[in-house]
């Protein structure tokens, strides 16, 4: 069964936009565990604009399933992955202004980089993946840096899937197929959804971890969290 790893940053965004606590962003990590949900994820940026790093501090001693931390490892993420230590660190190349995460990384270009990066996350028992495109030279590459996993970035499968072109799909599975020769675990992330999430489980082999946040939150706005999560997992069984 692929695992559901549940993005809160949604939720970050909605606390922070009147300030205070509502919504309490510790409660509903531990509510989404509570409805079946095996991983928590977060995505803390420099400006702080959703969750904050204290956040990560503060999860850390409330998150009893996976708790995934992605991110740009420029120092001062690094030093809070180092710190608080979760489960995965995922590596995510985004600008300081990103809006969302819009690429994965070129690891032929910034291997040395990676490969310095992973060696300190290992040596400290943090699993480690690496966002990534399907290009096969890229996923070659990863794989030379000693990551664990890698995430398959799936906006481009999202977006033709929405136009009803079910042929996005093959790069995916011909990554996935590689990746897992390679010795690498495959997690997916980005703009994946109820309405697309059963189709691309089906067809990308040896799926270890999906990361889901924009489409399950936005979702429970008219369904409800508890039966959002329960109905990913479903799809994901």
């Amino acid at each position: 069964m692929t695992k559901l790893s549940v993005n809160i940053n949604k939720i970050a965004t909605l606390r922070n936009s009147r300030g205070g606590n509502v919504p309490n962003l510790l409660k509903v990590a531990r509510d989404i565990e509570s409805f079946g949900a095996e991983g928590i994820t977060i995505h803390p940026r420099p400006d702080e604009r959703h969750i904050r790093y204290q956040d990560a501090r503060d999860l850390k001693d409330v998150v009893t399933t996976e708790y995934n931390i992605e991110g740009n490892p420029i120092q001062s993420f690094m030093d809070l992955v180092l710190e608080v230590k979760p489960t995965q660190v995922t590596l995510v190349p985004d600008a300081i202004d990103a809006i969302t995460s819009n690429a994965g990384w070129d690891t032929i270009k910034h291997q040395s980089f990676l490969k310095e990066v992973i060696t300190e996350f290992k040596n400290n028992n943090i699993r480690t993946s690496i966002f990534i495109d399907t290009d096969a030279k890229l996923i070659e590459a990863a794989a030379k840096t000693g990551t664990d996993r890698i995430e398959l970035y799936t906006e481009h499968f999202a977006s033709e899937f929405d136009k009803g072109n079910k042929e996005a799909i093959k790069p995916y599975t011909k990554a996935a197929i590689f990746a897992h020769k390679l010795g690498l675990g495959i997690n997916a992330g980005h703009d994946l959804s109820l309405d697309n999430i059963k189709f691309f489980k089906e067809n990308t082999p040896n799926l270890a971890e999906v990361s889901i946040g924009h489409a399950l939150i936005s979702e429970s706005l008219y369904l409800g969290l508890q039966n959002v999560v329960n109905m990913y997992l479903h799809r994901l069984c």
